[in-house]
């Protein structure tokens, strides 16, 4: 017999914590899909992001939901002309190729549909607001937004805290977030840990793409790495 109590509405203790939990996370009125529809889901999704500290330059993550299962992997272009990442979901499909841009003063980076570098294939694009920034703030752009007089979301986040927050372009409403975690286990497998909660309705292989650009950008300017600065873009 179960030991699990019920409350006085007929469900479970653990049921009405999760109901709860997902109340703090109100949903948007539409998915917001931007890489693919099937990874938005009506409820919030947990995940871990890991990256090998001994492969910083490598670009290799592993994305991964609460029970440790694979949900995405990104693995890095080690002779390319262009710094490039592929994005796979779990059975090895690319879902998309990460690019930064050459000689780009905000470090802007490029992601196309698939393994396509083709500007016809670009799902949208992600740079620094600022050229001189002492927190990271990235403006992203979906690939409809020619003009880009305002971004479509927003990042804001610390590198030095492995934090961050993403928004919805006007910044009033808060779609995931990330931050560090500080395990033994990361520490004995050579690993930066990273737990991200991505809100309802919202794309996750999006939300994954954009921690690796966050990643990159800010791995770059730490050591020495990136573009050059000859565009504004």
């Amino acid at each position: 017999m179960s030991n699990q109590s019920t409350t006085s509405h007929g469900i479970s203790s653990t049921e009405y914590l999760m109901m709860a939990a997902e109340s703090s996370y109100p949903p948007m009125a539409q998915p917001v899909s931007v890489i693919n529809p099937a990874f938005c889901v009506p409820y919030v999704v947990e995940l871990t992001v890991a990256r090998k500290l001994i492969a910083l330059t490598h670009g290799n993550f592993l994305v991964t939901d609460v029970s440790g299962t694979i949900m995405f992997k990104v693995k890095g272009a080690h002779f390319s002309l262009h710094d490039r990442r592929v994005l796979y979901d779990a059975n090895g499909r690319p879902l998309a190729t990460l690019r930064q841009k050459t000689f780009s003063a905000h470090g802007r980076w490029q992601v196309f549909r698939g393994e396509s570098s083709d500007s016809k294939d670009m799902i949208f694009s992600a740079k620094k607001s600022s050229l001189i920034q002492f927190k990271t703030e990235l403006d992203v752009f979906l690939a409809a937004n020619k003009k880009e007089d305002a971004p479509d979301f927003k990042l804001k986040g610390s590198w030095l805290e492995r934090s961050c927050t993403i928004f919805t372009g006007n910044n009033s409403t808060i779609i995931a977030q990330m931050h560090k975690k500080h395990t033994q286990q990361s520490f004995v497998l050579g690993r930066d840990t990273f737990s991200l909660t991505v809100y309802p309705n919202i794309d996750h292989a999006f939300i994954s793409a954009l921690i690796v650009i966050f990643e990159e950008i800010n791995v770059g300017s730490h050591i020495g790495g990136g573009a050059g600065s000859c565009s504004l873009s």
